[in-house]
């Protein structure tokens, strides 16, 4: 399947079924307290925190994530693992394994296919925003902009960002919302915040140059 046909193939059930239709499944309930109630992620959500640390790039706190190892996967065969470890800095809305497992069937497999890189990482973009924003940073956002905050991904797409109930949830430009389940884990080159569903771009975006 060519690039151009895997997004317009998961932009089209975004818009037939409404929104969060690249999610076939509900995405399990946010964690409501620590993405804006708190900076910090409590030390027993963390996993491997031994391995995890503010010295680490993204890249690295990210592959000592067994919950996020379909995203190391995504990261590493779309090309993008170095842009990653670079200076950044870079916030990394990370979806966990369960969120790729709410896409349609066969579709993560597909896109990890060399003929598909493109599309990966574009989707993989959607996730990534210049600057390292915390959670209290979002939080500060979302009520400047009375109630909702929008952000520019790499992808050339836009997320909004709202406050639902003490929980930090995103919109992608196709109506799919995915929320914060861990905020704030920190790296030498941005910030990780982990989500529960996969953001998908829009069709046709010019990408933003990563810094």
């Amino acid at each position: 399947m060519s690039n151009l046909k895997i997004l317009a193939s998961l932009c089209f059930i975004a818009a037939a079924t409404g929104p969060a239709a690249a999610q076939l499944e509900p995405p399990s309930p946010a964690v409501p307290s620590p993405p804006i109630a708190s900076t910090d992620v409590p030390p027993s959500d963390l996993p491997d925190l031994a391995k995890i640390s503010e010295s680490k790039t993204i890249v690295e706190n990210a592959g000592n994530s067994p919950d996020h190892s379909t995203l190391v996967k995504a990261v590493k065969g779309a090309g993008l693992a170095e842009t990653l470890s670079g200076n950044g800095p870079f916030t990394i809305f990370a979806p966990n394994n369960a969120g790729f497992d709410r896409l349609p069937p066969g579709t993560v497999d597909a896109l990890m296919k060399p003929e598909n890189q493109g599309s990966l990482s574009r989707i993989l973009k959607n996730h990534v925003v210049s600057g390292k924003v915390s959670a209290a940073d979002l939080a500060k956002k979302i009520k400047a902009g009375k109630g909702k905050a929008t952000l520019a991904t790499l992808s050339g797409d836009k997320l909004i960002a709202t406050d639902e109930a003490g929980a930090i949830k995103l919109t992608d430009g196709n109506g799919n919302a995915s929320s914060v389940d861990k905020a704030d884990i920190m790296g030498s080159n941005g910030v990780i915040h982990s989500i529960n569903g996969v953001l998908i771009p829009s069709e046709k975006k010019t990408e933003t140059p990563a810094p």
